[in-house]
């Protein structure tokens, strides 16, 4: 199948049938192969990665086809072992869907039939001249198209030309210039994690911090039908971050809104992020199980095994508690409040510095934010507490969600520059407490497991042993990586940045 963009060219299927029955001037049209119409479903993950990079993926017949923006098809057998990417065979179309996320299931965005023709056209003596391959899908709500690709035979470019130039004549539209995807499955909205937020450097902060919120509200929304649906641990992380930023709007926008609707708000996202965090720690251990099999002996893995037995077990317990929290009616009430809330705007009581320029406001706060994590450095070192270590981390999310809300107002490559240093410590940071986290969840467990009555085996005593002496060694290894880092954003070449964006003339010392 296709192999070209400037050869992929989609078709009515009635033009296409038409095209591949009428002769080519003196030549015949002759079916030399034909596939029978297969059931297929198309699919996506929940950020519509594939969507948005024009590529359609396919199961049909039991084999796993991929359409590409460039026309390309590729295809190998299947079928899939698993919900993700990661379950995939191996073959053509698992290594070039490497970008997919393997936390992230593959769902079904659509359904129809599909097949294929290939149809010759000969002259009188029973010479191929041209052949034309035809894919046809027609999707279950309706919609139909035929990917056409014509190919010329060696010493016969006459023929491809006037077979191009009757594909031409019949409506038919380059799919390079397409995207497949949205014409056989549109939707009203794709989903995105990361709204674009228009902003202006001339608006309130006011209204920077309204618009800031009233795009995350849908987004943690968004992602309710998937904790409920359980498909993958990324719909609760989602969630979470777009909770999160809304809670970071209200505490980093000081005096944005009236102090006491400020701390209500709070209150209120607050209530909606803590029936979440059990079930997210949970995950972020079990995700990591197949990792810590890869680092500990093999004498430590039954009891590593019988250990996250008994974590999926609460986590079972765990998430049962967050689906039934969901469902209540109350939860819908309050989300659906807060989502009118800010959308209208009408009930939100200006604070003394609500009518501040956005960009202005924002300069001042990241230009803050960035002078604390300076001071914050000069104090850390590799003997640093744990929880001043991770009081970093939070001043560093801080300024990143400061600095993604507020791009769309400066230079974009100057911007970049801070985000990638920025991005790098935060890693570190965050495997830092991951590990710190780790090891004291550990000794919850096993105290936990104790106190409810169950009898710790040794086997899951030393294999919780072995890998708290793992996480111990990964967090030392992180922390010097940590040191490097922060040295690299905090060094005079990134400070002299900052303060040319950020630093108003006035403040300059």
């Amino acid at each position: 199948m296709p192999r070209s963009a400037h050869d992929c060219i989609l078709l009515d299927p009635a033009a296409a049938a038409a095209l591949a029955d009428t002769p080519l001037g003196l030549l015949q049209p002759v079916v030399r192969d034909a596939v029978p119409t297969a059931d297929f479903v198309a699919l996506d993950d929940f950020d519509q990665t594939l969507r948005r990079s024009g590529r359609v993926l396919l199961e049909a017949g039991g084999m796993i086809l991929l359409l590409q923006p460039d026309g390309a098809m590729l295809r190998q057998p299947g079928p899939r072992q698993g919900p993700s990417v990661s379950g995939l065979p191996e073959g053509p179309v698992k290594a070039a869907l490497a970008d997919l996320s393997p936390l992230r299931r593959l769902l079904v965005v659509g359904a129809g039939g599909l097949g294929r023709v290939t149809v010759a056209f000969v002259d009188d003596e029973g010479k191929s001249q041209v052949r034309l391959d035809l894919l046809s899908l027609q999707v279950a709500a309706g919609t139909a198209l035929t990917i056409a690709r014509p190919q010329a035979l060696r010493g016969y470019p006459q023929a491809g030309a006037d077979l191009r130039a009757r594909i031409a004549d019949c409506g038919g539209v380059p799919m390079a210039t397409d995207n497949l995807c949205e014409r056989l499955f549109p939707v009203a909205a794709v989903y995105d994690a990361k709204p674009v937020i228009a902003l202006q450097a001339d608006q309130t902060a006011l209204d920077a911090a309204t618009a800031i919120i009233a795009a995350y509200i849908p987004v943690a929304r968004a992602n309710e039908a998937g904790i409920i649906a359980d498909h993958d641990t990324e719909f609760l992380h989602d969630y979470r971050i777009a909770l999160r930023k809304i809670r970071s709007v209200l505490g980093l926008f000081r005096g944005v809104l009236d102090d006491g609707q400020t701390a209500e708000l709070k209150a209120r996202f607050s209530a909606l992020m803590a029936p979440t965090g059990r079930l997210r720690d949970l995950d972020v251990a079990l995700l990591e199980g197949t990792t810590y099999h890869d680092l500990l002996p093999k004498s430590v893995h039954a009891g590593l095994d019988a250990k996250f037995a008994l974590l999926a077990e609460e986590r079972r317990t765990a998430r049962a508690r967050l689906v039934q929290h969901l469902r209540r009616d109350g939860h819908a009430q309050e989300m659906a409040a807060l989502e009118d809330l800010f959308a209208t705007r009408t009930a939100l009581r200006p604070g003394p510095v609500a009518a501040l320029p956005a960009r202005a406001f924002a300069s001042r706060l990241i230009w803050k934010r960035y002078r604390r994590i300076c001071r914050i450095a000069r104090i850390i070192g590799p003997d640093t507490d744990d929880a001043e270590v991770h009081g970093l981390r939070i001043e560093c999310k801080k300024l990143r969600y400061l600095m993604e809300f507020f791009a769309p107002l400066f230079p974009r490559d100057e911007f970049r520059a801070l985000l990638k240093p920025l991005k790098a410590l935060q890693d570190n940071l965050g495997l830092v407490n991951d590990c710190a986290v780790q090891q004291a969840n550990l000794q919850l467990f096993l105290h936990g497991t104790g106190k409810r009555g169950r009898k710790v085996s040794l086997e899951v005593a030393q294999g919780v042993g072995a890998l708290t002496a793992v996480l111990h060694r990964r967090q030392t290894e992180e922390r010097t990586r940590t040191g490097a880092s922060l040295a690299q954003f905090t060094s005079p070449q990134t400070a002299r940045i900052f303060r040319g964006l950020f630093h108003a003339p006035k403040d300059r010392t």
